[in-house]
Parts: structure tokens; C-alpha cells; sequence
């Protein structure tokens, strides 16, 4: 058969040899599990760095040795560690132990929720299409702006005074 085609009943044929995209198969990524069955990943949010290791268990949460109630004592911190979970409902399934360093207690909490997410697309590779959808693996690679001279602050100049 010839490449051009004249007629719709000519696409047809055409259309046929050719794989539809719902017909080709996605990449399935393998399972990334330790030696201790836990999966590891590492966030980063602002100047904070997560590594954080994700096995099976109750639900329990330590950061830097911690209870997740005691090191971030705001429920708003919490409920943003907790979004990966709710997202893919595996509330109380993983424990985490996670380690933190580096900024505020705001882009620790970033750092964790985004190195969870990815420590659960790895011990759970079909969960990796839910996280992703809500953004959880995606860097947010917003930073503070360095101070420059001649300013007060980033972006803020001294009061003016025309003497």
C-alpha cells in the first residue's frame, strides 16, 4: 500500500498498523526497597533537607527523634506532612522516620511532605501517578532573595530624602 492516502476507508488501513497511545503500555517502575524494608527518599524545601525512610507500620511519624506532635507543634505543619497520605489514603499504613536540617520549621515540614512523597512513589510505584498529579514530587524551588548593597532589604531602599 502506497504512504498517501485519498479516502477515509485509506486512513483506516492506515491507522491500523500504527499502535494507538492507550494501546502502548506505560513505563512501570520497579518497587526501590533497602536491605531493612524501607524505602528511601530525600526533600528539599527553602534551605531545609529531608531524608526520610518510609517502611510499613502504624502511622507513626518521628522527625529527628521526635514525635511529629512535638517537633512541629503547629497543626497546619502537620497536616502538610500528612498530604501525601490522604492523597493516595494510606493514612496510618508507613511509619516514617525522617531526619531534617537546614531552615525554618515551615520548609522542614515542605522538605518532609516532599521526601515522603517520593519515598512513596518508590515503595508503591502505581501511587507515583496520584502524587504527581497533586504536585507532591515536583521541587519547590522557590528561595529568599539575597539582600543587595545599597538596599535595606532584597528589594526595599532607605527612606528618601531630598536633603
Amino acid at each position: 500500500m502506497s504512504d498517501t492516502a485519498t479516502s477515509l476507508a485509506d486512513l483506516e488501513t492506515l491507522g491500523a498498523d500504527v499502535q494507538a497511545p492507550a494501546q502502548i503500555a506505560a513505563v512501570i517502575r520497579e518497587q526501590e526497597i533497602d536491605a531493612q524494608g524501607r524505602a528511601y527518599a530525600t526533600g528539599r524545601r527553602k534551605d531545609a533537607v529531608a531524608r526520610v525512610w518510609l517502611k510499613p507500620g502504624t502511622g507513626k511519624i518521628v522527625v529527628n527523634g521526635r514525635d511529629q506532635e512535638i517537633y512541629f507543634a503547629r497543626p497546619s505543619l502537620r497536616l502538610v506532612i500528612n498530604q501525601p497520605f490522604g492523597v493516595t489514603e494510606r493514612t496510618g499504613q508507613y511509619d516514617v522516620i525522617a531526619t531534617v536540617k537546614g531552615g525554618g520549621l515551615s520548609g522542614q515540614a515542605g522538605a518532609v511532605k516532599h521526601g515522603i512523597a517520593q519515598a512513596l512513589s518508590k515503595y508503591e510505584p502505581l501511587l507515583r501517578s496520584a502524587v504527581k498529579s497533586e504536585g507532591f514530587l515536583t521541587r519547590d524551588s522557590r528561595v529568599v532573595e539575597r539582600k543587595k548593597y545599597g538596599k535595606a532589604k532584597a528589594r526595599k531602599s532607605f527612606q528618601f530624602s531630598k536633603r
